[in-house]
């Protein structure tokens, strides 16, 4: 038994992989659910009911799937381009950060609401650029590997933005608890349904998706991105601008996933706290994977984690089992992601 690596992978098996990836995610995982002492179709339409079966689940899963959408965005343009960037943490938390401090200058609040709102987003989409062009210039001028830079900077930004909380952007109005002062009501992010908490970051989550699809599939900078992707020797032999191309790969990546803080903050806590991220840097790492790092399957792919997590509270309440099965079937679904890449990519002859 060999494994051949297939001439031109079919189309079919490329858009069937992460189908099939996330149906072996979903059967091993009920094989958990039995051992536990669930009924597994149950369990899996509990959790589709505690999404999709209320008005209240709905827009929960929506607002959990709006800075999933972004960083999972940001994981795809770097990965694309061979960026290791697994700073998506950190850099959604500067983000966070940075439109907060942005937000707090005097004359923030006195400008027209969408004036606010879109410096107030571009704001933290500078913040997200900022920490991921750090590691990018150690790595074009040292070749220090961006690998181990980006995974311990996003300790570096947690541990910044709790001195920050704790010190000059404490809120004095809050009885000593860790946050931020709030950003001011004209930088809040419109609400899309009432009495919920999803707002107007979805859109634009929704079109960030576009047009990232669009930068990639028609564009010069997709084709030189993609072209450092696949073969930077051959890139720079055929006139790629390897430094160049990356130095703005690094902006948009790092940008979106400080725009998934901002927009988080701007839309749903209204300040910056140590636990405003549900490890959505990390998430995006998968939601990439799972979406073989196309931008419009992104959307899938964190969809489907919104459902996993929003609808396994509901389902943990109703048969009494840990909802950690979430994070469960999410973890096995890259794995069989993986799996699924490869015999897309590779036949096996005898």
């Amino acid at each position: 038994m060999r494994f051949e690596r297939r001439d031109h992978p079919s189309a079919l098996l490329t858009v069937l992989a992460p189908v099939g990836a996330v149906l072996a995610a979903l059967l091993v995982a009920g094989v958990l659910i039995a051992i536990a002492g669930a009924n597994p179709l149950r369990a899996y339409g509990l959790i589709l009911k505690g999404a999709f079966g209320s008005r209240l689940g709905l827009s929960e899963m929506l607002t959990r799937a709006t800075p999933l959408i972004l960083t999972g965005l940001a994981a795809a343009v770097a990965f694309r381009a061979r960026l290791w960037n697994i700073g998506g943490e950190g850099q959604f938390y500067l983000g966070a950060l940075g439109v907060t401090a942005f937000a707090m200058v005097p004359a923030v609040a006195a400008l027209p609401g969408p004036v606010a709102v879109v410096l107030c987003l571009m704001a933290g989409a500078v913040a997200g650029m900022v920490l991921l062009l750090v590691p990018l210039a150690l790595r074009l001028r040292f070749g220090v590997d961006e690998v181990v830079t980006t995974l311990l900077l996003n300790f570096v930004a947690v541990l910044f933005v709790s001195l920050m909380i704790e010190g000059a952007m404490k809120d004095p109005l809050a009885f000593g608890w860790p946050q931020s002062v709030p950003v001011p009501d004209a930088a809040v992010l419109p609400k899309l349904m009432a009495r919920t908490r999803l707002h107007i970051g979805l859109l634009i989550a929704l079109a960030m998706a576009v047009l990232v699809w669009w930068l990639q599939a028609r564009t010069v900078f997709g084709i030189r991105a993609r072209a450092a992707g696949l073969n930077p020797r051959a890139a720079a032999f055929a006139g790629v601008p390897l430094g160049r191309t990356l130095v703005m790969v690094a902006c948009l990546s790092g940008g979106l996933a400080g725009l998934a803080g901002a927009i988080e903050v701007m839309g749903v806590k209204g300040y910056v706290t140590t636990d405003l991220s549900p490890n959505y840097g990390y998430s995006g790492i998968v939601i990439a994977m799972l979406a073989n790092l196309n931008p419009l399957g992104v959307i899938a792919a964190a969809v489907f984690s919104a459902v996993m997590f929003v609808g396994a509270d509901s389902m943990s309440r109703a048969l009494s089992i840990p909802s950690y099965i979430a994070d469960v079937t999410v973890a096995l679904s890259l794995l069989t992601m993986l799996v699924a890449i490869f015999l897309a990519q590779y036949r096996i002859r005898r």
